[in-house]
């Protein structure tokens, strides 16, 4: 995996549900997030990949989780666990501080908004994988929250799609070490073509194939 190439015209960065109620202080899941994060180094890794996808000219999906309403879910036979608990405890809320960008991590002139998922892909029901593929892309890295949930599912979903698949092991983060390594470690080499870090993924970038 460690001899992955990423041709910068068929590359895009992806990065799932930048939201203050996941990566801010006084963010609903933040406490429960917060300790792996900063063993990690979150933040400061999604800005360093952020900005060298920039500088390499490699587009920026944003894929963003829906922003719940106190009506959602009304007359829904199969709400998942966690479909039930965001609802419970409105995360992303509409109109709420908790459901807008994180500073610095939101979308930027130039970036694509996916529509928003209502579970844990980001390709059910959205219009991800058009948009993908009309901006020529076959080459996926995935960065954002949580690694055993939207991110795990939204890649895998790529995989089976035909999509080469990259995870980035620090920047993301669960709600346990043990979720991560489960992420990272048994579930994502069943299905990812490269599982790098921050600093890897970055060189390879400015390696990357010119246009």
């Amino acid at each position: 995996m460690t001899d992955t190439q990423y041709p910068k015209d068929r590359t895009a960065l992806l990065c799932i549900d930048p939201y203050n109620d996941f990566l801010a202080e006084g963010g609903k899941m933040w406490p429960a997030l917060s300790e792996v994060a900063t063993s990690v180094g979150l933040h400061a890794n999604l800005s360093e990949i952020r900005a060298t996808a920039r500088e390499e000219g490699m587009p920026i999906f944003i894929l963003p989780h829906h922003r719940h309403h106190a009506k959602d879910f009304e007359g829904w036979a199969h709400l998942t666990p966690s479909q039930a608990a965001a609802h419970e405890y409105q995360l992303f809320a509409e109109g709420t501080w908790g459901g807008e960008w994180y500073e610095g991590f939101g979308p930027e002139t130039g970036d694509i908004i996916v529509k928003e998922h209502w579970g844990a892909s980001s390709f059910a029901n959205t219009d991800l994988d058009v948009q993908l593929r009309q901006h020529g892309i076959t080459h996926v890295i995935f960065v954002g929250l949580i690694a055993n949930t939207c991110i795990e599912t939204s890649a895998r979903y790529a995989a089976e799609l035909g999509y080469h698949v990259t995870l980035v092991r620090d920047a993301t983060a669960a709600m346990s070490e043990e979720a991560m390594h489960a992420a990272h470690e048994i579930n994502g080499p069943t299905y990812a073509h490269a599982i790098l870090a921050t600093a890897e993924v970055a060189g390879k970038l400015v390696a990357a194939e010119p246009k």
